[in-house]
């Protein structure tokens, strides 16, 4: 069975990234938490602009 989550190494900025992590503790999540967040919420911005996005049964 796959796993459903995936592991992802982002590269990015330390300064940027404590910034980031801030913002995140003072929503009451952790980092991870706040990116999945904001991946939703842009996700579901860029299918109400144009359409769902119907994704293969790989990538699901």
């Amino acid at each position: 069975m796959k796993d459903k989550l995936l592991r992802y190494t982002l590269r990015i900025d330390r300064h940027l990234f404590a910034k980031f992590r801030y913002v995140a503790e003072y929503n009451g999540r952790s980092a991870n938490k706040e990116i999945e967040q904001m991946m939703k919420r842009r996700v579901e911005k860029f299918e109400k602009e144009h359409e769902e996005i119907i994704l293969g049964e790989d990538d699901k």
